[in-house]
């Protein structure tokens, strides 16, 4: 079994991933078109399975329960206890963080978008003067 600090390194560091591929099928252009699908397939669906799954693509905290089940079969990490114990403890702690991890990056990258229209706002004002003068 590593040590509790290799443990805590790999669960800071595994979320990184799992972040980013539940980031990028549930909000980036390049999934639109297979999301806007799932997401039609989840509100139209006939039973309530067929609605239920496809909106596991179109959420990231949903998606992102099974991209970790995905990456803990691919490494083996477990987390604090060397037997199936672990590997629970390990998927919720990786979700979370991940989780944690996309909220940030939400909050940057709408920031970040509220910057260029101010920009683009300015932009507008100082072209809007500049034919005046």
């Amino acid at each position: 079994m590593p040590t509790l600090l290799t443990q805590i390194l790999w669960l800071f560091v595994l979320a990184i991933p799992i972040a980013c591929v539940a980031w990028t099928v549930t909000h980036e252009e390049v999934f639109r078109e297979p999301r806007e699908w799932c997401q039609r397939r989840s509100v139209q669906g006939k039973t309530i399975w067929t609605r239920k799954f496809f909106y596991l693509f179109t959420c990231e905290y949903c998606f992102s329960h099974y991209v970790t089940i995905g990456f803990l079969i691919f490494t083996g990490y477990k987390l604090l206890i060397d037997d199936w114990r672990g590997y629970i403890l390990a998927g919720f702690a990786l979700v979370w963080i991940a989780n944690v991890y996309m909220s940030l990056f939400g909050l940057i990258r709408v920031s970040m978008k509220a910057e260029g229209l101010e920009a683009k706002i300015e932009e507008k004002k100082l072209e809007a003067i500049e034919p005046e003068k």
